[in-house]
Protein backbone atom coordinates (compact mmCIF):
# COMPACT_ATOMS: atom_id res chain seq x y z
CA UNK A 1 0.00 0.00 0.00
CA UNK A 2 1.91 2.65 -1.30
CA UNK A 3 -0.42 4.88 -2.87
CA UNK A 4 -1.08 8.49 -0.40
CA UNK A 5 -4.55 8.79 -1.62
CA UNK A 6 -5.98 5.39 -0.76
CA UNK A 7 -4.06 5.60 2.74
CA UNK A 8 -5.54 9.28 2.93
CA UNK A 9 -9.22 7.82 1.83
CA UNK A 10 -8.83 5.13 4.65
CA UNK A 11 -7.53 7.53 7.65
CA UNK A 12 -10.55 9.60 7.09
CA UNK A 13 -12.90 6.82 6.89
CA UNK A 14 -11.05 5.20 10.06
CA UNK A 15 -11.97 8.77 12.12
CA UNK A 16 -15.09 9.09 10.49
CA UNK A 17 -16.55 5.61 11.96
CA UNK A 18 -14.53 6.15 15.19
CA UNK A 19 -16.04 9.25 15.76
CA UNK A 20 -19.90 8.32 14.19
CA UNK A 21 -20.34 4.96 16.10
CA UNK A 22 -18.86 7.00 19.54
CA UNK A 23 -21.74 9.93 18.27
CA UNK A 24 -24.42 7.10 18.14
CA UNK A 25 -24.15 6.32 21.98
CA UNK A 26 -25.82 9.69 22.33
CA UNK A 27 -29.35 10.62 21.81
CA UNK A 28 -29.35 11.56 18.16
CA UNK A 29 -32.70 13.07 18.48
CA UNK A 30 -34.17 15.33 15.13
CA UNK A 31 -33.84 18.43 13.05
CA UNK A 32 -36.49 19.83 14.68
CA UNK A 33 -35.36 19.02 18.28
CA UNK A 34 -31.12 17.88 18.02
CA UNK A 35 -29.83 15.65 20.53
CA UNK A 36 -26.02 15.71 21.56
CA UNK A 37 -25.33 13.06 19.04
CA UNK A 38 -26.97 14.70 15.76
CA UNK A 39 -23.87 17.33 15.02
CA UNK A 40 -21.35 14.64 15.75
CA UNK A 41 -22.49 11.81 13.55
CA UNK A 42 -23.95 14.52 10.84
CA UNK A 43 -20.23 15.79 10.64
CA UNK A 44 -18.94 11.96 10.73
CA UNK A 45 -21.29 11.29 7.99
CA UNK A 46 -19.76 14.06 5.91
CA UNK A 47 -16.08 12.95 6.51
CA UNK A 48 -17.15 9.04 5.76
CA UNK A 49 -18.66 10.31 2.19
CA UNK A 50 -15.39 12.55 1.74
CA UNK A 51 -12.87 9.50 2.71
CA UNK A 52 -15.00 7.21 0.23
CA UNK A 53 -15.07 9.50 -2.39
CA UNK A 54 -11.49 9.69 -2.12
CA UNK A 55 -10.77 6.05 -1.51
CA UNK A 56 -12.57 5.58 -5.41
CA UNK A 57 -10.72 8.50 -6.72
CA UNK A 58 -7.53 6.91 -6.01
CA UNK A 59 -7.75 3.55 -7.84
CA UNK A 60 -8.62 6.54 -11.01
CA UNK A 61 -5.67 8.79 -10.68
CA UNK A 62 -2.26 8.10 -11.29
CA UNK A 63 -0.64 6.63 -7.73
CA UNK A 64 1.25 9.43 -5.20
CA UNK A 65 4.12 7.83 -3.45
CA UNK A 66 3.59 7.88 0.54
CA UNK A 67 6.70 8.80 1.98
CA UNK A 68 6.77 9.22 6.42
CA UNK A 69 8.99 12.21 7.09
CA UNK A 70 9.30 11.42 11.19
CA UNK A 71 10.76 14.60 11.78
CA UNK A 72 7.87 16.48 10.25
CA UNK A 73 5.37 13.85 11.98
CA UNK A 74 7.32 14.65 15.52
CA UNK A 75 7.29 18.27 15.31
CA UNK A 76 3.28 18.21 14.60
CA UNK A 77 2.54 16.02 17.53
CA UNK A 78 5.07 18.31 19.29
CA UNK A 79 2.48 21.28 18.93
CA UNK A 80 -0.08 19.70 19.62
CA UNK A 81 0.73 18.41 22.92
CA UNK A 82 2.42 21.74 23.76
CA UNK A 83 -0.91 23.59 22.60
CA UNK A 84 -2.37 21.51 25.23
CA UNK A 85 -0.16 21.54 28.24
CA UNK A 86 0.24 25.66 27.35
CA UNK A 87 -3.39 25.83 27.55
CA UNK A 88 -3.92 23.53 30.62
CA UNK A 89 -1.08 25.99 32.70
CA UNK A 90 -0.99 29.27 30.79
CA UNK A 91 -3.94 30.30 28.86
CA UNK A 92 -4.73 29.02 25.18
CA UNK A 93 -4.14 32.15 23.82
CA UNK A 94 -0.52 31.41 23.83
CA UNK A 95 -1.44 27.63 22.85
CA UNK A 96 -2.74 29.07 20.21
CA UNK A 97 0.24 30.73 18.86
CA UNK A 98 2.75 28.34 20.14
CA UNK A 99 0.78 25.28 18.07
CA UNK A 100 0.96 27.51 14.95
CA UNK A 101 4.63 28.61 15.02
CA UNK A 102 6.12 25.26 16.02
CA UNK A 103 3.73 23.27 13.47
CA UNK A 104 4.59 25.02 10.19
CA UNK A 105 8.06 24.07 11.36
CA UNK A 106 7.32 20.92 9.30
CA UNK A 107 6.57 22.37 6.20
CA UNK A 108 8.39 23.61 3.44
CA UNK A 109 8.91 27.42 3.51
CA UNK A 110 8.26 29.12 6.85
CA UNK A 111 6.70 32.75 7.21
CA UNK A 112 6.45 34.63 10.41
CA UNK A 113 3.62 37.05 8.93
CA UNK A 114 1.45 33.73 7.43
CA UNK A 115 1.95 32.24 11.10
CA UNK A 116 1.05 35.48 12.48
CA UNK A 117 -2.14 35.71 10.34
CA UNK A 118 -3.16 32.30 11.05
CA UNK A 119 -3.04 32.66 15.10
CA UNK A 120 -4.94 35.98 14.31
CA UNK A 121 -7.66 33.87 12.84
CA UNK A 122 -7.70 31.01 15.19
CA UNK A 123 -7.93 33.40 18.16
CA UNK A 124 -11.20 34.98 16.51
CA UNK A 125 -12.58 31.85 16.29
CA UNK A 126 -11.85 31.14 19.68
CA UNK A 127 -13.19 34.41 20.87
CA UNK A 128 -16.06 33.78 18.71
CA UNK A 129 -16.65 30.76 20.19
CA UNK A 130 -16.14 31.61 23.73
CA UNK A 131 -18.63 35.05 23.48
CA UNK A 132 -21.07 34.24 20.98
CA UNK A 133 -21.22 30.48 21.62
CA UNK A 134 -20.32 30.67 25.72
CA UNK A 135 -17.77 27.77 25.37
CA UNK A 136 -15.74 27.94 28.44
CA UNK A 137 -12.08 28.16 27.26
CA UNK A 138 -9.56 29.80 28.96
CA UNK A 139 -8.09 32.24 26.87
CA UNK A 140 -6.88 34.28 29.22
Amino acid sequence: MNNRNLVRGLFLMAIALAFGLTALRYPIGDLSRAGPGLFPAMVSGMLLLIGVVTVIRSFLVQPVALYFNFKNIGLIMASLCGFALISMYLNMIAGIIFMVFCSTFAGSSYSWVRNVKISAGLLAMAFALQKLLGLNLPLY
